[in-house]
């Protein structure tokens, strides 16, 4: 996940993602909209596919880049958990429905310990 935070950390990389969200791209039509080398433009896309955040297929003389969602939706997923808030007795509410499904709900509330 380090390298997903450190692909869309650059503003240029962030830049290419969108580009590639409108359609695929070869790397002359990503450099195009760039005023940089194309090494630089080539060093932006091996970081972005080693994130795992686009995929490069040669097509004849060409390679052409492709955005792939699926570690954003997985890192957006994580983030999600991380980030919700549980009720106050949420936990509690879990614990019991535990219990509950280990058919020990009614000994445990009962204080019978076995």
């Amino acid at each position: 996940m380090d390298l997903l935070f450190k692909a869309l950390q650059d503003p240029t990389r962030r830049k290419i993602l969108k580009m590639l969200k409108k359609r695929d791209r070869n790397a002359g039509e990503i450099a195009h909209a760039f005023s940089m080398t194309k090494a630089s433009i080539s060093y932006h896309l091996d970081l972005l596919k080693q994130a795992g955040l686009v995929s490069a297929r040669r097509h004849g003389q060409f390679i052409v880049y492709s955005l792939e969602t699926t570690v954003l939706d997985e890192s957006v997923g994580w983030i999600m958990d991380l980030i919700k808030k549980e009720k106050p007795h949420a936990s509690i509410t879990r614990s019991k429905k535990a219990l509950a499904s280990a058919g020990l709900l009614g000994r445990a509330l009962a204080g019978d310990r076995g």
